[in-house]
Formats: C-alpha cells, sequence, structure tokens
C-alpha cells in the first residue's frame, strides 16, 4: 500500500485548540470482516492490533476521571475486540453514552448470533455504514454480498426496536462517496436514502451522516496508484469553509489507540501524529488521567482540509447545511 503521510505535512491550515473534552473515540483494533475501499485504517480480516483488557480497565479510569459523558467505539470492527461486551457494559453502567460504529455484516459473523440484542439491552446507538441504497455500488465498494448482509442487518435492527418511535433506540447511518469527490448535501441525500429504504426493502433509519472520505491509509493508496492524490488534495482546499473550523470533531473529542495512547482523531491515530504535550511526544491515557486537555493544541495537516470543506465533515456527518 502506498503511504500518502509524507505527502500530508507541512500545512498552513490554520491552528486550532481544544476545548472541553466530550466524547473519548476509543479504536478497540483493527480485525475486520471487511476489507473496505475507504477505509482510512487499512482495516481488515488479517489485522491483529487488538486492544487489551488492561487497556479497556485505563479506558475506564480515564472516562471516570474525566467526567466524560460519551465513548465512541470503533475499529476495524470493534464488536470484533473479546473486550467489546465488557466496555460497553462498564460503560452504560455508569450513564455513558454508548456508540458502536457497525458495518452492519458483522450481525451475521459466527459468534456473534445475539449482538444485536446484546446492543438493544444496553441502549447502545449504532452508527452503521451504508455507502449507498444502491447494491451494485455497496458491492463495488465493500466487497461482493455485503449489500444484501447490510440489508439483512437493517431489517434485524429495525425488529429489535431500533429507529422505532418510543423505543429510544438510535440508528443512524453513514454515507461515503465512491471516488474523489466531496459528499453531496447531506438533508438532501437522507430524503433519497429513508425513501429508497423504506420502499424497497421497508427500512426506518434516524439521520444520515455524510463524511468525506481522508487521503490517507487506503483511499489515499488508491488515489495516488490512479494519479488523483494531488487533485483531490486541491478539490478540499479549494472547498475550504471558515465557518466549519468552529465544530470540527477534535474540538472536544480525544481519539486513543488499542495500545492507549491518544489523538486527536482517528486519521491522526492512522497517520500516527500522536498527541503532544509538555514536550512529551507520545502521550498515554495513564499519563494525563487528571489533567483537562481544554487547551491543547491540535496537530494539523493537509488531510485536516477534509473536515472544513464544504458542509464539513465529522464521526457526526456535516458539520454545516
Amino acid at each position: 500500500m502506498l503511504d500518502t503521510a509524507h505527502l500530508l505535512s507541512p500545512t498552513n491550515f490554520p491552528p486550532i485548540n481544544r476545548g472541553r473534552l466530550e466524547t473519548l473515540q476509543v479504536n478497540l483494533g483493527y480485525q475486520c470482516n471487511q476489507t473496505c475501499q475507504h477505509c482510512h485504517v487499512n482495516a481488515g480480516p488479517t489485522r491483529t492490533e487488538t486492544m487489551q483488557r488492561k487497556t479497556i480497565e485505563e479506558v475506564l479510569r480515564f472516562i471516570d476521571r474525566q467526567q466524560i459523558r460519551c465513548i465512541d467505539l470503533t475499529g476495524g470492527a470493534p464488536e470484533l475486540n473479546d473486550h467489546f461486551s465488557y466496555l460497553v457494559t462498564a460503560a452504560s453502567e455508569r450513564g455513558v453514552k454508548v456508540i458502536d460504529r457497525c458495518n452492519l455484516s458483522i450481525l451475521e459473523e459466527p459468534g456473534q448470533e445475539k449482538l444485536g440484542e446484546f446492543l438493544a439491552r444496553h441502549q447502545v446507538e449504532v452508527v452503521a455504514s451504508l455507502p449507498c441504497y444502491l447494491k451494485q455500488n455497496v458491492d463495488q465498494q465493500r466487497g461482493v454480498g455485503t449489500y444484501d448482509a447490510s440489508i439483512r442487518g437493517l431489517k434485524r435492527l429495525n425488529d429489535l426496536g431500533y429507529a422505532r418511535e418510543g423505543r429510544g433506540l438510535i440508528l443512524n447511518l453513514v454515507y461515503n462517496p465512491q471516488g474523489p469527490a466531496l459528499p453531496p448535501a447531506q438533508k438532501a441525500l437522507e430524503t433519497d436514502y429513508k425513501k429508497r429504504l423504506f420502499d424497497d426493502h421497508g427500512i426506518c433509519f434516524d439521520q444520515l451522516f455524510t463524511i468525506t472520505n481522508m487521503p490517507i491509509s487506503r483511499f489515499g493508496s488508491m488515489l495516488l496508484s490512479k494519479g488523483q492524490f494531488h487533485d483531490y488534495l486541491d478539490l478540499l482546499k479549494n472547498a475550504y469553509s471558515t465557518e466549519n473550523l468552529e465544530t470540527v470533531m477534535c474540538r472536544h473529542l480525544l481519539s486513543v489507540d488499542w495500545q492507549g495512547y491518544l489523538y486527536d482523531c482517528d486519521f491522526n491515530q492512522m497517520l500516527r501524529m500522536p498527541i503532544s504535550h509538555k514536550g512529551k511526544e507520545k502521550i498515554h491515557l495513564r499519563d494525563v488521567m487528571d489533567e483537562k486537555p481544554a487547551g491543547w493544541a491540535i496537530r494539523t495537516a493537509e488531510h485536516c482540509y477534509g473536515c472544513t470543506a464544504g458542509q464539513g465533515s465529522s464521526c457526526g456527518g456535516a458539520l454545516s447545511d
């Protein structure tokens, strides 16, 4: 895989600082049952990196010390971590909101037969990747058979009460462009998704999040191989919007990798750009248990234009209408 990290720094991206910490995004490991073209983690079935129980305990201590009210579990497929259920249970017992970034097909993997029921029982918010409502496009981006498995997964979640009025079980979907382009307007695309998925399959969901593909890892490598990398970076830069700078996710989020080291976001984690603080170039959770990260400088590189281009992009979708 071609590495794009050296092409993304230095940068003239505006300097920014962190605000109050609200969300801890926990990458439980890079193993996944899929190998998606747009994946910025380069996750897949052969990856072995996974968070151990000792680090899970440090995550929970950090949550307690920092009084964090939301954890965002990602991977890979976070559910493949042996301690996924323990972390979810411990967090929900603390009254912490839990988000699971689910690829849907994981619901059919051996050993995951009760996953849907577990998520519903603990009121876990599911953010599910479905890069299109058309079968051909999804299978092309994520592998043959993925679309059908995703549809079955969504139906199962609906049957469990997700996206059903009055149940309090939130199901959001994620759209990623297939190629080197910015996502379309989120609200309009959400309307299309809801109509097509309900008309074709009887499926309901709450919101659609449109997320810009980052020119890093697998997607960045694909751009380089096709000679599109610099054009895509220019597209992101030319679409820069100052108003998005105020609400980028890194201002109120920290990302922790499978070993317990901290990053400003999941993208920086994949670029091996850890948080630096007080002259230390790599910060572990246990190093800052009682330090408030508000005011810390956020490390930036050229990929940061992906979060501020057009309508903006974050783990919660577009930043502006």
